[in-house]
C-alpha cells in the first residue's frame, strides 16, 4: 500500500483529501503545518511514496515543500494543489519538477489519477 503524505492549512481540505484517497485504499499521513527546516526530518521518518501539499500556507508553500521533498529524497513525486493561476507561480514550480498541479476545486477523479500517475512515475525511476 502506498504512503501518501498530505500537507495543508485547511482543515477541510486535509479532510477531502484523506477521505478520497484512504477509500481508494491509501495509507495517507496528514500534516497540518510545516516549516522548511521540518520537512527534511519528517520525510526521512514518515517515507512517503508521494507529497500532496497546498501551494499557499503559512510558514511555508508548495514550492518550498517540492524543494525540500526532492532534496530529502530526490525521486519523491510531489502534487502541488493550488487556487492560483499566476504563470509565475506556475513556472516556478515546473521548474522544480513537481510531479502534477491541481487547480482548486480538485476533483476526486483529477486527484487519483495524478497519485495514480505520480505513484507509477516513482516506480519507474526507481
Amino acid at each position: 500500500m502506498s504512503r501518501i503524505v498530505v500537507i495543508d492549512d485547511s482543515k477541510l481540505m486535509r479532510s477531502m483529501l484523506r477521505v478520497i484517497l484512504e477509500q481508494a485504499g491509501y495509507d495517507v499521513e496528514v500534516w497540518e503545518e510545516v516549516t522548511a527546516a521540518e520537512i527534511p526530518e519528517r520525510i526521512d521518518a514518515g517515507n512517503p511514496d508521494l507529497v500532496i501539499t497546498d501551494y499557499q500556507m503559512p510558514g511555508s508553500n508548495g514550492l518550498t515543500v517540492a524543494r525540500m521533498a526532492r532534496k530529502t529524497k530526490p525521486g519523491l513525486p510531489v502534487i502541488v494543489v493550488t487556487a492560483t493561476r499566476d504563470p509565475a507561480v506556475l513556472d516556478a514550480l515546473k521548474r522544480v519538477n513537481v510531479t502534477h498541479i491541481l487547480h482548486k476545486p480538485v476533483h476526486a477523479e483529477d486527484l487519483l489519477k495524478a497519485v495514480g500517475q505520480g505513484l507509477q512515475q516513482s516506480s519507474i525511476n526507481d
